[in-house]
């Protein structure tokens, strides 16, 4: 903007400026975007004011840039803008292509490979667990029911529970997730430094209240830190690794390929 600013605000026509720097010059329909609809009078006055001033400091700075930077520098800086150009431009068309013709399906088996290619780059920094809960007012009529439900969890259970949920005052009975231990306390307030240990004994089931609720819980399994993460916790990672890794390869063939091609149809050439 700062490079292009003192050409597109030349005045070269009739049309009536609001500002003028120098040789540059503003007009009204330069700001025609500037004000958002509905603004206020007196908004529309403060942003068009900033928007001048501003216009004016860049141009004023560059003009003194223009000044007093060495040709030397000045070069540099037109040589960095041109390469900026042409890195925005190469980018730009090179990331159409790739999503063009890049194959974003990552097979489970493939997955499986990477995983287990690179199992160390998978240790874990936390405790992980997969659980279920459901948190309940204190002594409710089918505490007995839902216990059962709860702990046997067949499929007519999960009907069953998902069908009385409303009863519930919190809950979540996905417990095919990998959840950080931390996350669990957090999102569960019966959950303490004193008790949160005994979330990470597999297959636990664990019943605990307070001055309001009624907390169930089982614990289905559990991942120590440094232990090896679960496939199916890290496969969204794999997965844009996988498809980043086939970028990165596409664009060099991508590249390769525009680079046979012009010198096939006699548009580049290196001369000895």
């Amino acid at each position: 903007m700062l490079l292009t600013s003192c050409n597109f605000f030349k005045k070269s026509d009739d049309r009536e400026p609001i500002a003028r720097v120098n040789e540059s010059y503003l007009y009204k329909e330069d700001l025609k975007d500037i004000v958002p609809q509905g603004a206020s009078k007196e908004d529309s006055i403060l942003m068009v004011n900033a928007y001048v001033n501003r216009w004016a400091r860049q141009l004023l700075l560059m003009d003194g840039a223009l000044i007093n930077l060495s040709q030397t520098k000045q070069n540099d800086f037109s040589k960095l803008v041109e390469q900026y150009k042409i890195d925005l431009y190469t980018k730009a068309y090179l990331e159409g292509l790739v999503k063009k013709n890049i194959d974003t399906l990552v097979k489970p088996e493939e997955a499986q490979l990477f995983y287990e290619a690179n199992k160390e780059s998978f240790k874990l920094n936390d405790n992980l667990i997969q659980l279920r809960y459901i948190s309940l007012p204190l002594n409710p009529v089918n505490l007995d029911t839902i216990k059962k439900r709860f702990k046997r969890f067949k499929t007519n259970d999960k009907s069953y529970l998902d069908s009385i949920s409303v009863q519930f005052v919190s809950y979540s009975l996905n417990d095919s997730l990998w959840v950080k231990q931390n996350h669990v306390a957090d999102k569960i307030p019966i959950i303490t430094e004193a008790n949160k240990n005994q979330l990470l004994k597999k297959t636990n089931f664990l019943q605990l209240k307070d001055s309001l609720n009624l907390y169930l819980m089982q614990v289905n399994d559990v991942r120590l830190q440094n232990d090896y993460a679960p496939l199916n916790y890290v496969n969204s990672s794999i997965k844009k690794i996988v498809i980043n890794k086939r970028k990165l390869e596409l664009i060099k063939q991508l590249e390769n390929d525009i680079t046979k091609d012009a010198i096939k149809n006699n548009q580049f050439q290196i001369y000895n």
